[in-house]
């Protein structure tokens, strides 16, 4: 038996005491002595049984006023009362001289309450022997506006041993709303979402009516305003509307009184997930605890997602939900009676099942009771990312597709109002096993780089024979890979007083493979971010998932199925000019709504054209379809709104069976690039990739990596910069080969590539 403290404190709703709450449950169920510390306004929690309750002096906000406390008076806070609270605290923690310290949402939040958690953490510091320190989130976070804050939370990080995330990656990983470094990574363990009640029991009768919520808090209250007054617009519709305590009673009697005889208003009740399983559409805020309810009950929702005071928390959750076909969502700026109504009246999307993990609570508790077991008192746990992936989800998760993922700026944009769930049945999922990460390749070599011949597979790994890829790749032709043409094309843009900018793409990216674990271990160990063209109709739930926790990694729209379109004796293409442009503009919108619904934001909204072949009319349509960016192999005509960056050096000979090109031929391409201007692009297919293709690549990254480090006028560039929006109106495409790109060696095609 260990000894467990968790502080909460919660501000708006209960749901993070209700979170905290349950954790405790759960320790105090596995023999753990447990004491749960609250710091916000008494509420009900039962089944506290076995865990010690210390209640500080409560404080509380008015609406998302969070930097502004209140005692429960609605007087503001005072000086004494705050280190009333912090002494109390302090003390909590020496009289249960714990083994182990959780502080729920501290440091990535209730920076209002610093000096009481930094009271804590202090004693923890110096206790002997040192607790392990937790922190303990949910999915989402409400990341910061100053980059100061972020880092202020990294650096607290220091201390603290693991993170408990209260979520499942392969359905909504942290980096979704939080920057995730390195240092972040290593201490995040996915718990799965915390969830004590059992699923609901499938009703007797035909499910009917409509059950609306919103909440524990009075944040609910316009969204059951609404609902009276669209219950009088519906008479046929019947309407029971639940009324969270925190709403105060003269607001609730005068919903009472307005609402029609088609109407229910009743404060909310215990078996609420009863009431969701025996309805035929939920209407509800999309807060941490109400989708739990929503998911095990299974009934039809309808979200309105909390967003007063720049929320964003449950907007990418709702919108993460519609884009896996669990639920709609109606914008609460759009919010009225008539658009309510209009909804309700809508057919309900047919029930989707899900895979999402909901044991958070029992997961929590195994993982502190791992740490426990192996903990050095003196300093920080160090995990590998592999082991801080806590039991995701499997990759043929039922109705699951992938997790969402990017930085702040792009999350707003996930699938907001146009994701088409036809899509996701007229392109089915394919699946493909999870496969441990592969060996790094060999150090870095010199000057002249050495390129080995075919090496012994990687345990697990097979040779992919698509392309015309022959079953085993053959020997490279070149003992000794000579960067001085390259190098010279560098110096000769350094005396010019140019910075030449590197990136790397990589194309057809479909599931989690073993090769694609390569390709992630060369990243790494490179230093190049690499970003990969994925093909949204082709895209397993195991692609996300293996790239949940992967930091420097961007994703492309590859088209939409990788299908070639093309008459018999054209070259290979999707979105060539054989089609109609009507056909090609609703392929490419088609093709960037699944690839947003199965990536979520970690997407740019990049087309990368299969076989790099596009149509001329198409480039002026992408803005419009929602693109900023376009990546090929070589330029096309400026486009308003439309960022222009190519990838035009590619290793592989594909008409010689997709084995290496003549790597001389390679460095030569690569300097007429860098003599050309702009960005240059490194194209490679892991794939479909032999041994002596990898050792080029290798080398290759390794060489231009060298000469980026040293302050040569080169950069290694990320695609999420290269693409990002710049103040002028009109993008220059990338000058790559803006000319006569030269020969291709005898038998490639240069732009057969996928």
């Amino acid at each position: 038996m260990s000894r467990i403290l968790i502080a909460v404190t919660h501000l708006l709703g209960a749901g993070h005491l209700t979170r905290a709450a349950a954790l405790a449950r759960a320790f105090a169920g596995a023999g753990h002595a447990v004491t749960l510390v609250s710091g916000g306004m008494p509420a009900a929690l039962p089944r506290l049984g076995g865990v010690r309750l210390v209640q500080l002096p409560p404080v509380r906000i008015t609406g998302t006023a969070f930097t502004a406390l209140l005692d429960p008076d609605g007087a503001p806070v005072t000086a004494g009362r705050l280190a009333a609270r912090r002494d109390a605290l302090v003390a909590a923690f020496a009289e249960a001289a714990p083994e182990a310290v959780i502080t729920e949402l501290w440091p990535f939040g209730r920076r209002v309450l610093a000096p009481e958690f930094e009271a804590l953490t202090d004693a923890v510091r110096l206790a002997a022997p040192r607790p392990i320190l937790l922190a303990s989130i949910r999915d989402i976070l409400a990341t910061p506006s100053r980059p100061e804050r972020i880092g202020a939370t990294h650096a607290r990080l220091a201390g603290y041993d693991a993170v408990l995330v209260h979520g499942d990656p392969a359905f909504l990983p942290l980096d979704a709303s939080w920057p995730v470094d390195e240092a972040v990574a290593a201490r995040l363990r996915y718990t799965g979402y915390v969830d004590e009640a059992e699923a609901a029991p499938a009703p007797d009768a035909p499910c009917a009516g409509i059950v609306v919520s919103g909440g524990s808090s009075a944040a609910g209250l316009p969204l059951q305003e609404a609902a009276v007054a669209a219950a009088a617009l519906t008479p046929g519709l019947s309407w029971r509307i639940l009324v969270g305590r925190a709403v105060p009673e003269p607001a609730f009697a005068r919903l009472a009184e307005a609402s029609p005889a088609n109407a229910i208003v009743e404060r909310a009740r215990p078996d609420f997930r009863a009431l969701l399983a025996g309805a035929a559409l939920s209407v509800s805020q999309a807060g941490y605890n109400t989708v739990l309810d929503l998911l095990r009950s299974g009934c039809p929702a309808l979200l309105v997602p909390f967003e007063a005071g720049h929320e964003t928390e449950q907007r990418l959750r709702a919108d993460t939900l519609a884009a896996h076909g669990l639920a709609r969502v109606l914008p609460e700026r759009a919010l009225t009676a008539a658009s309510l109504a209009e909804a309700a009246l809508a057919a309900p999307p047919p029930g989707a099942s899900h895979a999402i993990a909901c044991d958070g609570a029992r997961r929590s508790v195994a993982i502190v009771e791992g740490l426990l077991a192996g903990a050095d008192r003196g300093r920080p746990i160090s995990t590998s990312p592999e082991e801080a992936r806590i039991s995701p989800l499997p990759a043929g998760g039922k109705g699951l597709s992938s997790p969402v993922s990017g930085t702040k700026g792009e999350r707003g944009a996930t699938v907001r109002g146009w994701f088409r769930r036809r899509l996701v049945r007229r392109y089915p999922l394919t699946l493909a096993a999870a496969a441990p990460a592969l060996a790094p390749p060999p150090a870095r070599g010199g000057g002249i780089l050495p390129i080995p011949g075919p090496s012994p597979r990687p345990p697990g790994e097979e040779r992919s024979a698509s392309r015309g890829s022959r079953a085993d790749g053959p020997p490279a032709l070149h003992p000794s890979l000579d960067l001085a043409p390259l190098l010279d094309a560098l110096a000769r843009a350094a005396d010019a007083g140019r910075t030449v900018e590197f990136w790397w793409r990589d194309d057809d990216a479909v599931a989690h493979t073993p090769a694609l674990d390569r390709l992630l271990v060369l990243s790494k160990r490179s230093g190049w971010p690499v970003a990969l063209a994925a093909v949204p109709a082709r895209a397993g739930p195991s692609l996300a998932a293996r790239l949940a926790d992967e930091g420097g990694i961007d994703l492309l729209v590859h088209g939409l199925a990788h299908a070639n379109h093309a008459p018999p004796e054209s070259k290979k293409a999707e979105f060539g000019p054989h089609r109609a442009l009507d056909a090609l503009r609703a392929d490419a919108a088609d093709a960037l709504a699944l690839a947003l619904a199965r990536f979520g934001p970690r997407l740019l909204r990049v087309l990368v054209p299969p076989w790099n072949r596009i149509a001329p009319d198409l480039p002026e349509a992408l803005p419009g379809l929602g693109y900023r960016g376009l990546s090929a192999a070589a330029p096309v005509a400026a486009v308003p709104g439309l960022i222009q960056a190519h990838a035009a050096v590619d290793p592989i000979a594909w008409r010689a069976g997709a084995r290496l090109a003549d790597p001389a031929w390679i460095v030569d391409r690569s300097a007429r690039a860098v003599a050309a201007g702009g960005a240059v692009g490194l194209l490679t297919h892991h794939l479909v990739q032999d041994e002596a293709t990898w050792s080029f690549c290798a080398r290759l990254l390794d060489g231009l990596g060298d000469h980026a480090a040293k302050g040569r006028s080169s950069r290694i560039s990320r695609a999420a910069a290269l693409f990002a929006p710049t103040a002028s109106p009109v993008s220059q495409p990338s000058p790559i080969f803006r000319g006569d790109p030269g020969t291709p060696p005898p038998g490639e095609d240069s732009t057969a590539s996928g």
